[in-house]
């Protein structure tokens, strides 16, 4: 029997259903897990979708994805293989009458990530071409109930065209640090003395480079933040202006940079203050360096250092 074609106006349920699925992909992806993304139509508030839940999984590395099938299998999920994307692995739940959707990519498949992430946050933030999505796919399941072919070449070119769009207006700077930090997060047992990984971080430089690093703790308290440890990446290669940098707690999201952390970045240029730090990565709500060190004791050294050179 072919798959049954139906639109639903949104459903709330469709984000727990979502998050319910993560937690069992974390498991059987294990140490292997970058991210977790909700994508596709029941990820956008408000877009009518066909009830299948659409999940991209961005891992280190494809061929321990692939390993994991017969975890995924157990799970219920067909594991399909790359099934026309280069890059991909596609599973599918739920036979004819499909319920869940997972794509998954490796952490340095920016290509694929990046659009899948841009197609869902334009559709959130542009209320006239959800609307106007919502209508194609309402028209097109009515067309074409029992033709999954028909459905998708109906509404490819609407989603090209959107794509296009989002691609070139949205900027995806967070989350290019966000992946960047959790594809170094994972625990390294060192010594009996030493561990490392456990927190990382990202930043992004005045010329467009992202350095990223983990914590290093010791006994004795000789270890290192991860800021840091990236901060002294940027400064070898010569580089000392940052424009964003997101720190990434164990349980995934994002954190501010201890006292010292911040101490240390306000000290390297005089833009410094103006470094954005991510708060929040669904939110991508951020703070400025300065906001975190009000009346910085140090500002007046880079001012009168200024002075002096142009004397």
């Amino acid at each position: 029997m072919s798959q049954h074609v139906t639109v639903n106006d949104y459903d709330p349920e469709w984000r727990k259903k979502f998050k319910d699925e993560a937690l069992l992909i974390k498991d059987i992806i294990a140490d292997n897990c970058v991210a977790v993304y909700h994508i596709g139509s029941t990820s956008v508030p408000g877009l009518a979708a066909k009830p299948i839940i659409d999940i991209m999984v961005v891992v280190r590395s494809l061929e321990k994805a692939d390993a994991a099938a017969e975890r995924f299998s157990r799970a219920g999920y067909e594991y399909l293989g790359e099934f026309g994307i280069e890059g991909r692995r596609y599973l599918r739940k739920g036979g004819d009458e499909r319920t869940h959707q997972i794509h998954i990519f490796s952490a340095d498949d920016w290509n694929n990530i990046g659009r899948h992430l841009a197609f869902r946050d334009y559709m959130r933030t542009h209320e006239k071409e959800r609307d106007e999505y919502a209508k194609i796919k309402k028209s097109l399941a009515r067309k074409f109930p029992y033709d999954i072919k028909g459905y998708c070449d109906g509404k490819d070119s609407f989603v090209r065209e959107a794509e296009r769009r989002a691609l070139s207006q949205c900027d995806q700077t967070w989350d290019k640090l966000y992946i960047a930090a959790r594809k170094v997060q994972y625990r390294r047992n060192i010594s009996p003395l030493a561990e490392a990984g456990a927190v990382s971080a990202a930043l992004l430089t005045s010329k467009g480079n992202i350095y990223a690093g983990v914590c290093i703790d010791t006994a004795c308290s000789l270890g290192m933040c991860a800021e840091r440890n990236a901060l002294a990446g940027m400064i070898t290669n010569g580089e000392n202006q940052i424009l964003k940098i997101v720190a990434v707690m164990p349980d995934g999201k994002a954190g501010m940079p201890c006292g010292a952390c911040r101490e240390f970045m306000m000290q390297l240029s005089e833009e410094a203050g103006e470094t954005e730090i991510l708060r929040d990565y669904e939110t991508k709500s951020a703070v400025k360096l300065k906001e975190l060190v009000p009346d910085w004791w140090g500002q007046k050294r880079f001012s009168d250092h200024a002075g002096s050179d142009r004397s």
